[in-house]
């Protein structure tokens, strides 16, 4: 089965503070309205979350050009994206 296409939401990381323990569902679609995370917006697109368990409290940068290489984390793809992308 083929899936959606997956969507740019922004153009920059957003910085999130993370507890050891807790779990995240980091939105790989591109279309929850609370991004970085998910909302339950991929649903019928065939594209899941990226579910992830914080390993230590900190400080992330989380993804939302959904082009990074190292999901969720930020790899400054989106310095190199153009405006189409």
């Amino acid at each position: 089965m083929s899936h959606s296409l997956v969507r740019r939401a922004g153009n920059a990381p957003v910085k999130v503070e993370v507890k050891e323990g807790e779990i995240y569902a980091w939105c790989a679609c591109g279309r929850s309205a609370s991004q970085p995370f998910c909302d339950g917006s991929h649903v019928g697109t065939g594209l899941d979350p990226l579910v992830f368990e914080a390993e230590k409290d900190d400080e992330i940068y989380l993804c939302t050009c959904k082009h990074t290489r190292t999901p969720p984390i930020c790899d400054n793809s989106h310095c190199r994206l153009d405006d189409k992308t």
